[in-house]
């Protein structure tokens, strides 16, 4: 995106979803974006891109909201309204920004919930200070939304396990320097037979069969392991747990997603304002126009409400410690759906300039795209909220 951007608004730190200590993180995440630390970035350079990315967040101290701290590696801990607006503010300044901040802490997640002490203690200190770059490896090229589909096995072989398929669609994948990996382990049939393992890229047996290329360039790829041999000490959690702990890893991520969307919207919004008010049209601006008006009462209308239903699951699940699984479908479906609506009508009101490559809002309509799927796709999450109104009460 546009390295000008300003200072992003904070009047819903208001709002009694938050603390005074959110309010120091926003002014951090200010600071950060305002240090020019994003205008250094060759965002040509994917790869590259996403290693400075980290390197610069570790060192300002933003990936600690995201990466539970070692000895004890407690990420339910974690405060579920920190990622939000830690997520919201960086996609409103970089999309790339938000996504590599995001993989630091879905990708030590569970290493942090079911690791050993050994294991929290070598990988999660590098990981939280942008050192390594870590990943999430669950999706296959038939197991996608339907976990239980995982055809990727790890059998017991003495004190190792051997590690046999693909996984696809791997963020951070090429690039990361340690993978949370889940397979079938055969314990019992379906998500309770899935166990999580930390897999390292120079394991023998472990390759990458494919990086691939999307509309907003992010480093992805499918990962090939051909008996790939790790010691049974780096399985996370116990023999057949690994669904639960990608399931755990994902309550306390997913509400986050919709707060990227958030984010994206609200630069949109006000790249849309800043155009309105400035350009010239029939004697006067475009902003003038009541058809504008109009367009921007919905875009504004539909972004907030994206944002109180976001931080409503963040805030359940800090404050209240309640299951957030309804609420955090109602956030991801509504602010991804939201920010795609509120994008597509930025890029409407700049014309011509809206689809020329290098224009922000040109940049924020590749970014949204990829939202409304990863993580769970808006119809998944209408299942969910569906299912969860169905069940007895």
């Amino acid at each position: 995106m546009n390295s000008v951007v300003k200072m992003i608004r904070r009047e819903w730190l208001d709002w009694p979803f938050f603390e005074p200590r959110h309010l120091a993180i926003g002014e951090a995440l200010d600071r950060f974006v305002q240090s020019g630390a994003l205008d250094k970035i060759d965002h040509n350079d994917v790869d590259g891109a996403c290693r400075k990315l980290v390197r610069a967040m570790g060192a300002a101290g933003l990936l600690d909201c995201a990466v539970a701290a070692s000895p004890d590696g407690d990420a339910t801990s974690i405060d579920s309204r920190s990622i939000c607006l830690s997520r919201e503010s960086l996609a409103y300044a970089d999309g790339l920004a938000d996504f590599a901040f995001a993989m630091q802490g879905l990708g030590s997640g569970a290493i942090a919930l079911g690791g050993s002490a050994e294991l929290r203690k070598a990988v999660l200190p590098k990981v939280r200070s942008g050192e390594w770059l870590a990943a999430f490896a669950l999706s296959e090229k038939e197991a996608g939304s339907d976990v239980a589909a995982m055809s990727c096995t790890a059998r017991v072989d003495g004190d190792n396990y051997v590690i046999d398929g693909e996984k696809t669609w791997i963020s951070n994948g090429g690039i990361a320097d340690v993978y949370t990996l889940f397979a079938r382990t055969g314990e019992a049939p379906g998500a309770r037979g899935i166990s999580a393992f930390v897999v390292f890229p120079d394991d023998p047996g472990f390759s990458i069969a494919e990086r691939i290329d999307v509309i907003a360039p992010h480093p992805l790829a499918t990962l090939r392991f051909t008996n790939c041999r790790i010691p049974a000490s780096r399985r996370l959690g116990a023999p057949g747990g690994g669904f639960k702990l990608a399931m755990q890893t994902l309550d306390i991520f997913r509400a986050s997603v919709a707060a990227a969307a958030l984010g994206f919207a609200r630069r949109a919004l006000d790249e849309a304002l800043s155009h309105a008010r400035s350009r010239n049209m029939f004697g006067a601006t475009l902003g003038d126009l009541q058809l504008t008006q109009a367009a921007l009462g919905d875009m504004a209308t539909d972004t907030d409400a994206a944002a109180l239903l976001t931080y409503r699951a963040a805030w359940r699940r800090d404050v209240q410690k309640l299951p957030t699984t309804r609420e955090a479908a109602m956030a991801k479906l509504t602010a991804t759906e939201t920010a795609q609506r509120v994008i597509d009508r930025a890029v409407q009101m700049f014309g011509g300039r809206g689809v020329r490559k290098g224009e922000v809002v040109e940049s924020l309509y590749r970014e949204i795209r990829a939202l409304r799927i990863y993580e769970g796709a808006t119809e998944v999450q209408k299942l969910i909220v569906a299912r969860e109104l169905l069940k007895p009460r």
